[in-house]
């Protein structure tokens, strides 16, 4: 049978979308002046013929990337859309991020961006096409941000501190994922293999975190990771391995340089003194001692003492000595004539005594808990000049009266060698009497040096014993110097000493006791450490 057209009779109904026919059947036709499309219906719905799609909505902007790694581009968005009203059935959904130039298209009303950045907001906007066209773009949607599981943290390095069985971590923060952390976990495993119990960093900004409590003589690595909502990333790489170092006490004595005396007259003050065992310098209770571990250096250096100078030369002070932590501080060199120009006493562990002069009789004060100040000098009739002593660790130095110099102060006694000695004599205070009315002052208990009369020369201070040098009287007088400082230190029998290049021993490792040993350290500076 050969094709036939048979037209509409009277024409396409037509009219608005409210005046469409009320009772349609399938197949209907409709001209939507409105829409100014023409529609057919479907047995269910006006649908638009031979016209582009509308321009849809997006209903939703959903973060479906929370559950993935994190990785710089682990970031997903997944888009609803929703037809719009009045076109042809769109065969393409298109969605576009408004900046870092991100699309993705679908034939589903769903379509899913990958390759975004965690923790960046994104704003998208949409469009639709079908055989006939593109619609316009719809407007822009409320920025959403996507979020993974955090960045992997970089991990730094574990460091042991001396004297403690701590142990801090370090670590680098990365991305959190497009969400806040929650937490920053630290994990010890025992000899890198075995995990130990977690700790929390006091903050999710932390970059470091310091573990106490660890099993003395193990070995340690650490790892770190970090939480979000969305989970925990997995662990850092581990750090290097840390030996917790065995931990005893040391008992020591730190003496430090004396002072030299001054020329016109003052005695040099003792090299300050610290000590665990029997009495500190000044009076001062015993200290605490020092915890220790095996397989660590620890800085020792011995003081020099000051060295004495001709009349008008140069005065100086004893040197620091330090262990580790403690440090004594060298002993203050004796008042005088510098230059021709009167010079005060110097403040040190010990004080320096003072000279004869109005503007420089007064003796220096000592460190508060290491030495003694020094004496007042005097200034009679005539040549009746006498210097001040200087102080020791024991007692302050004797102020001179007329016609006598000041005694040096006296040191302290330890017996940290299982023997007592005292150690940290000031120096004696020198006088301008060249003989008979004028006495000089003695050097404390000590070390101190004997005080020196005009033209003569000053008692240097006793080598590690940290004594004051004497001080002279004017003309062709020279000062003395001060005694060099000493370091003992002493231990459980159960670790032996090495005493590093740069330091001279007296002994080493000497038993003391049943239990202890002791080594005595007498010039330089270097490093010892216990095995």
């Amino acid at each position: 049978m050969p094709f036939q057209q048979y037209p509409f009779k009277g024409g396409i109904p037509s009219g608005n979308t409210a005046s469409r026919p009320g009772s349609p059947v399938i197949g209907d036709t409709y001209y939507n002046g409105q829409l100014e499309i023409i529609e057919i219906y479907n047995g269910t719905s006006w649908v638009a013929l031979s016209a582009p799609a509308a321009t849809p909505s997006i209903t939703s902007v959903t973060d479906v990337s929370s559950a993935d790694a994190y990785t710089s581009t682990a970031g997903k968005l997944t888009i609803a859309l929703q037809a719009g009203v009045g076109g042809s059935t769109p065969t393409q959904y298109n969605v576009f991020t408004t900046s870092g130039g991100f699309s993705a298209s679908s034939s589903s009303s769903t379509v899913t961006l990958t390759g975004l950045t965690p923790g960046t907001a994104y704003t998208v906007y949409a469009n639709a096409q079908n055989n006939f066209g593109t619609t316009v773009n719809t407007g822009n949607f409320s920025a959403v941000t996507p979020s993974t599981l955090p960045e992997i943290r970089t991990i730094g390095v574990a460091t042991t501190s001396s004297g403690t069985t701590d142990v801090t971590v370090t670590w680098t923060n990365g991305s959190n994922g497009g969400k806040a952390l929650t937490s920053i976990t630290i994990t010890p495993f025992l000899n890198g293999t075995t995990a130990q119990t977690s700790q929390t960093a006091s903050t999710t900004s932390s970059t470091s975190h310091t573990f106490t409590g660890l099993t003395q003589g193990s070995s340690y690595t650490f790892k770190v990771k970090a939480t979000n909502a969305n989970g925990t990333c997995a662990d850092s790489t581990a750090t290097n391995s840390v030996t917790i170092p065995v931990l005893f006490n040391v008992d020591y004595l730190v003496l430090a340089g004396g002072g030299a005396g001054g020329t016109n007259h003052g005695g040099g003050g003792a090299g300050g003194m610290r000590c665990t065992v029997t009495a500190s310098g000044g009076g001062a209770s015993v200290e605490s001692k020092l915890a220790a571990g095996t397989g660590i250096n620890y800085t020792v250096t011995v003081g020099a003492g000051g060295a004495g100078t001709a009349y008008n030369g140069n005065f100086t002070s004893g040197s620091n000595s330090v262990f580790s932590s403690i440090t004594s501080n060298g002993g203050g060199f004796g008042a005088g004539d510098k230059s021709n120009v009167a010079t005060n006493a110097a403040t040190g562990g010990c004080g320096g005594g003072g000279a004869y002069g109005a503007s420089n009789r007064t003796g220096a004060a000592g460190t508060a808990n290491q030495g003694r100040a020094g004496g007042d000098g005097f200034e009679g009739s005539g040549n009746n000049l006498q210097g001040g002593g200087g102080g020791g660790t024991g007692t302050a130095g004797v102020t001179a009266t007329s016609n006598a110099s000041g005694n040096g102060g006296n040191g302290t006694a330890t017996s940290i060698t299982g023997t007592s000695v005292t150690y940290g004599g000031g120096g004696g205070g020198g006088t301008q009497n060249t003989s008979g009315t004028g006495t000089v002052g003695t050097g404390g208990t000590g070390g101190g040096g004997n005080g020196a009369r005009v033209d003569s020369v000053g008692g240097s201070g006793t080598a590690n014993t940290g004594g004051g040098g004497g001080g002279c009287g004017g003309g062709g007088g020279t000062s003395g110097s001060g005694g060099s400082g000493f370091v003992v230190l002493r231990y459980p029998n159960t670790v032996s000493i090495t005493v590093g290049a740069g330091l001279t021993a007296g002994v080493t490792n000497q038993s003391v006791g049943t239990n202890e040993r002791y080594t005595t350290l007498t010039a330089g500076s270097g490093n010892v450490s216990w095995s």
